[in-house]
């Protein structure tokens, strides 16, 4: 029985895996790193000392992991100035289910961008709990993001469902226990993972109270 749904953030609330996807190349090629065709899937789930580590170690970037962290999160903070890119269904999703159970946000973003984010939209006060990976041990496809959330939401894991759309999120929230809807991201799709979920949707649009009860 779901006593709490834990929404991931980037690619199931926002369409935004793209975004991060063109600042962290455009600072990798303005600063001489060596950018390749897998990094953004590579880093995807990671918290920002592991992608800030990464970029710095395998891409090449003489910065500091604190500074590439910091020169990212100010221009993805820039992008979001006019309004976060909702998906479509987003806000209407968490407002619907937030009617039925408790909510929580386990994201790879950093605390700063989920804080800009959920009030921007007016939804911050529906959330009972949110986790930035930057907030534990390791970041997706570990469990560790999941965990803390229930934690905090005070339910057990296997009450928690989990909605993600991508392969290292999927992997995370069955890794802790959860049931997981998945509904894939189009620019990053899930590939193989997306069997490891307990059932694929089309859309937010699908996500409804009947579909998890």
């Amino acid at each position: 029985m779901t006593r709490a749904v834990v929404f991931d953030l980037d690619g199931v609330l926002i369409d935004s895996e793209q975004v991060w996807d063109e600042v962290r190349e455009g600072l990798a090629r303005e600063r001489g790193g060596h950018w390749h065709e897998s990094a953004q899937r590579d880093m995807m789930g990671m918290s920002s000392p592991e992608w800030s580590r990464y970029m710095h170690d395998r891409i090449g970037l003489r910065e500091s992991p604190g500074e590439i962290n910091r020169i990212v999160v100010e221009q993805m903070l820039e992008r979001y100035k006019d309004g976060p890119p909702w998906l479509p269904g987003a806000l209407d999703a968490v407002r619907r289910l937030a009617d039925a159970f408790a909510l929580g946000l386990a994201s790879s973003s950093n605390r700063e961008l989920i804080d800009v984010v959920l009030e921007a939209g007016g939804i911050a006060d529906l959330f009972k709990a949110t986790v930035s990976s930057e907030e534990v041990a390791a970041g997706k496809p570990a469990p560790d993001v999941y965990l803390e959330a229930a934690r905090r939401l005070g339910v057990e894991p296997a009450q928690c469902t989990a909605v993600e759309d991508s392969h290292n999120g999927i992997r995370a929230a069955k890794a802790a226990g959860m049931t997981c809807i998945a509904i894939p991201n189009s620019h990053f799709p899930p590939g193989d993972a997306a069997a490891e979920a307990d059932l694929v949707l089309g859309s937010l649009a699908e996500l409804t109270v009947a579909v998890l009860s």
